[in-house]
């Protein structure tokens, strides 16, 4: 599946696996790896008794990227949950589903043969502001200097459970000419422990699109991802704390990335507020099935 496009080679793809019940993890892993995608969606169902914790979810799912288990992803659940819809014929609705994150809703909003899959992230979390030399040795991994990030704006890790390193740059040519060191962004991964780095233009209301994006997470086997929920979701909450975006209840604008590997996608990212403080972020979109690979156990 293509996620965040309805464009076969474009967005960011994910392997879509059903009825998982039986598999191993390591299993697992060895189809994720088989399928060489960013991630791979397994779908387990949820049954009854006490490993559905009481009726408490419709479906459990299980991520891998091609060598290591995650516990959420943005493009994987828009792919897996569309895939989901349009062969079991799911109407309007929201599904609850159970992730490394715990358990989410998953909402499902069709007009007419149009699909929309808005998925609910997990808490919302203002991490740390990188340190001045860990800064340094970002940008140095990325190729980029210190008068090309945005002066007004930290380098900060944010999550909404599986968070990023967001590091925000003034032009949207410096983000479409970065070509990292994948080997000094693991480096600095082993030191500071966050996996994944989202380098982030603000455009602002000039533009369709009010941020574009990549992301690189070597460490984790994906050097960079066309277009990821759990990079933008987590910039738009970091875009919120900082008053980037200004709003009293709720605010939702589209997100644009992958235009430099060629797979561009669009992402809608809704922010939620309550008492003032961002308390829920939704990542939107929809999907097209681009293929099937027949894996032998």
């Amino acid at each position: 599946m293509d996620a965040f496009t309805a464009t076969v080679g474009e967005g960011n793809r994910a392997g879509v696996v059903f009825d998982a019940d039986g598999l191993t993890p390591a299993q697992m892993q060895d189809i994720a790896a088989f399928a060489n995608v960013s991630e791979t969606a397994f779908m387990i169902n949820a049954g009854a008794g006490p490993l559905n914790e009481g009726g408490e979810y419709d479906v459990h799912v299980r991520y891998f990227t091609p060598t290591s288990e995650v516990p959420i992803c943005g493009h994987a659940t828009i792919a897996s949950h569309y895939l989901r819809v349009k062969r079991d014929g799911i109407s309007n609705g929201t599904v609850l589903s159970k992730t490394g994150v715990g358990i989410l809703p998953v909402d499902i909003q069709k007009i007419g043969d149009d699909i929309k899959i808005i998925m609910t992230q997990g808490t919302p979390e203002i991490g740390e502001i990188l340190n001045e030399p860990h800064v340094d040795e970002a940008l140095k991994a990325l190729r980029i200097t210190r008068g090309e990030i945005h002066h007004g704006l930290p380098v900060q890790f944010v999550s909404t459970g599986h968070g990023k390193v967001i590091i925000p740059i003034k032009e949207l040519s410096t983000l479409h000419r970065l070509t990292p060191d994948f080997g000094s962004l693991k480096a600095l991964t082993r030191k500071i422990g966050h996996t994944g780095y989202f380098a982030l233009v603000i455009s602002g209301d000039q533009d369709e699109y009010q941020t574009h994006g990549r992301m690189f997470a070597p460490s984790i086997g994906i050097n960079e991802d066309p277009v990821t929920g759990n990079g933008n979701g987590p910039a738009g909450l970091y875009l919120s704390h900082h008053n980037v975006f200004r709003f009293d209840d709720e605010y939702s604008y589209l997100g644009k990335q992958g235009e430099a590997m060629g797979k561009p996608g669009v992402i809608e990212v809704r922010i939620f507020k309550e008492n003032g403080v961002a308390a829920k972020v939704q990542v939107a979109g929809s999907a097209v099935e681009a293929g099937i690979l027949q894996y032998s156990l």
